[in-house]
């Protein structure tokens, strides 16, 4: 990734185009400047006012602000913001390089963020306090810069504005002591206060400020830079030793005029008012939700449940309300601007499994009504014209990846029947009948699904037909309370059909991972005894469909379709115990499957899609997640003390500012490495909102001793009540 002033910078420089002196320029030279690129995924803090009228969000990775998301949470708009500091003779550095690099929440009911560096050299401390403005579309950095020698230094702001998710083709101006950026549809205002004594715009790797200062340690001044990936550079009156403090404010606005006037009377309501007025917004949404139950034993857990309760809120789009993403962030190849990802990839979307996690999460913690709006959401924005939910979807509705996965209109029925939402029987109806009709590209009858659960294989899914098959019980609950009772008794004979042949297409009897039956990920053909072979996808290795497992069968206990003591059940958590999961110092964790190469590669490098079949290129690593979900399968086993260890495991993997990861590192460092410990996060898509609502589930159902979200109505049918 691009940075500031790393050695990586230098192939970007242009000669010649920085001037020795810092006088006027005009035009800033190099256009349209270095290939954007987001940053890495792993954040260490994501943030937004709970007033939907801001809606502005932002979120730190290391020790920097990342992304800025808006006007919505599909649409990243601003890169990044960082600091330099240097002396104007003999060094210029970025505070993003530093090695001392500390987060924290600075209050336990809200999502003010504090950001502490401190020079490798110890020659400066810079402390960054984190907030946006509930009253309007600004983003608040207070800065406090302190000298640790006594002399003085200037400090200059960096803004990376990537306007609209695209860095190609923005522009940007001085504006008296302030600096603007703009494209066709967005733009974005920097100020300070006490106000910026010297200003310029660039071009990325060429004639921005971290460049120029990297080259020279001093800024020349160029008035204006048109499309191009722009930068925004500012020097602040503070030298850490004279004056120590300013505040910067980030507007965005649809003009640079509306982004401008934001910034300037965000600067005149004052930091202080904003963030009391910020922090009490978060503070009455945790007043409005339970508090946190006596499962969680420690303060620490106790603070990481609350930053998840206000993580999954602050996950929703302030302009669609229910659309909650899946992370705010880009991980990997999905982070380079590629023109197939549109251009920085799909997780800062709204997928309809993920949303169902999050609002069971949300739901188990007293905010009811959130999850009701994700019901709205899903059948009202999200549902397709003949029943299906979208793969994903933009937050206004838009699908954007088109494959079909059966379980992504399942979940939305299971919900709504578990919030009481009848009124939605017009679209679970459709739904439910799509789930019957529907047939593959060659005529395969569902449960069959173009995709199962992690999105990479299609065919029979155990986890996958759990989804279908509680779908399809609570969409004849539905149509009862609505008076469709042929309906009803229509979805409950396809039930039970599907679970009857279940076993055929889902369990083996003669796999080489034990003698006796037990589940496999998927098969390909519906015969679970059929040696039938298939690539595993992301670099992998091709096996025969028997010798792969993963634990999404456990979703047949949580769903209540089978005994969480059934012969099946028991030896496949053995299976996948001794195939896919690993111990590490914070815990048991699991892989999603056997041999799974959806992560970074053998040296660490992100991951990417290109690499050849066979190339074992990448490795997956573990998802913590998983441990929530064998926390709720021992709930129903009657093992509550195992229980509450996988939630204290699963609370031990969050970042010093409490977001959780998508994935830890686990039995494969690196090319050896040191410095990736296992169970401790990777460079995946950090905050995950499903992580979040998982952690939340089973800190409930820990406290009841059972699992919440199991649909009764789909217990009683099958097993009982």
């Amino acid at each position: 990734m691009r940075k500031l002033m790393v050695p990586a910078l230098a192939g970007l420089l242009v000669t010649g185009l920085i001037p020795a002196t810092a006088a006027a320029q005009g035009t800033a030279p190099g256009a349209p400047g270095a290939h954007p690129s987001w940053l890495p995924a792993n954040k260490t803090g994501f943030g937004t006012a709970h007033d939907r009228g801001s809606n502005v969000w932002f979120t730190l990775q290391g020790g920097q602000m990342s992304e800025v998301y808006y006007p919505d949470l599909s649409t990243p708009s601003v890169r990044s913001m960082d600091f330099v500091v240097t002396d104007g003779r003999s060094f210029a550095v970025a505070d993003n390089t530093a090695k001392s690099q500390q987060v924290r929440r600075t209050d336990d009911d809200s999502l003010t963020y504090e950001q502490t560096i401190t020079d490798d050299q110890h020659r400066w401390r810079l402390r960054k306090t984190y907030v946006t403005d509930p009253a309007a579309t600004t983003v608040l950095v207070d800065v406090d810069f302190q000298s640790l020698t006594g002399r003085p230094y200037q400090l200059y702001a960096v803004a990376d504005p990537d306007l609209t998710n695209d860095g190609s083709d923005d522009s940007a101006a001085r504006k008296g002591d302030a600096l603007t950026a703009s494209d066709a549809t967005n733009a974005a205002a920097l100020t300070a206060k006490p106000g910026f004594t010297r200003t310029s715009v660039g071009y990325a790797g060429a004639s921005d400020g971290g460049t120029q200062l990297a080259k020279t340690f001093k800024l020349a001044t160029y008035d204006t830079a048109g499309n191009g990936n722009v930068v925004l550079t500012g020097q602040t009156a503070a030298d850490g030793v004279r004056t120590r403090h300013v505040t910067l404010a980030l507007g965005m606005g649809a003009k640079a005029a509306d982004a401008l006037g934001n910034a300037q009377a965000s600067q005149r309501r004052g930091f202080g008012a904003i963030t009391r007025a910020y922090d009490r917004g978060w503070e009455q949404y945790l007043r409005g939700v339970s508090k946190p139950p006596s499962s969680l034993k420690t303060d620490s857990e106790r603070d990481l449940y609350k930053a998840s309760m206000l993580t999954l809120a602050a996950s929703e789009d302030k302009h669609h309300p229910g659309a909650f993403i899946a992370s705010p962030s880009m991980p990997w190849r999905f982070g380079n601007n590629d023109p197939e990802w549109s251009p920085s990839g799909t997780y800062h979307l709204v997928w309809p499994r993920d949303l169902y996690q999050i609002a069971t999460g949300l739901a188990a913690g007293g905010d009811t009504a959130a999850a009701s709006r994700a019901v709205t959401y899903m059948f009202g924005t999200q549902q397709q014209a003949d029943g299906h939910m979208p793969q994903n979807s933009r937050v206004d509705g838009v699908p954007y990846w088109t494959s079909v996965q059966l379980d992504e209109t399942a979940f939305p029925i299971v919900l709504a029947q578990q919030l009481g939402r009848n009124d939605v029987w017009p679209g679970v109806r459709k739904a439910a009948d799509f789930l019957l009709s529907y047939k593959g590209p060659d005529g395969q009858a569902a449960p069959w699904t173009q995709q199962e659960r992690w999105e990479e294989q299609d065919g029979w899914s155990p986890s996958t037909i759990a989804s279908v098959i509680a779908g399809l019980v609570c969409a004849a609950d539905i149509a009862s309370h609505n008076g469709a009772a042929a309906d009803a008794k229509r979805y409950l004979a396809a039930a039970d059909k599907f679970k009857a042949d279940l076993p055929k297409q889902t369990i083996t009897t003669n796999g080489p991972l034990s003698k006796d039956p037990y589940f496999v990920r998927l098969t390909k053909d519906g015969n679970a005894n059929a040696g039938t072979t298939y690539n595993l996808g992301n670099s992998s290795v091709t096996m025969d469909q028997r010798a792969v497992t993963d634990a999404g069968f456990l979703d047949l206990v949580r769903l209540g379709i089978y005994r969480a003591d059934d012969p099946v059940i028991r030896n496949s958590v053995r299976v996948t115990d001794k195939e896919i999961s690993f111990t590490t110092p914070t815990g048991q964790f699991w892989h999603r499957y056997t041999k799974d190469g959806y992560g970074e590669q053998a040296d660490g490098s992100p991951w990417d899609y290109t690499f050849p079949a066979e190339s074992r290129t990448t490795f997956g690593r573990l998802w913590p997640l998983l441990a929530g979900e064998r926390g709720e399968y021992e709930l129903t086993l009657g093992q509550p003390s195992s229980a509450a260890r996988r939630l204290r495991d699963l609370g031990r993997v969050s970042s010093s500012a409490e977001t959780m990861p998508e994935q830890v590192w686990d039995e494969n460092p690196p090319s050896g490495q040191t410095g990736f410990p296992a169970g401790t996060p990777n460079n995946s898509a950090t905050p995950l909102a499903w992580t979040h609502a998982q952690y939340v589930r089973l800190a409930w159902d820990v406290k009841a001793g059972s699992v919440l979200e199991t649909p009764r109505v789909v217990r009683c049918h099958f097993l009982g009540c």
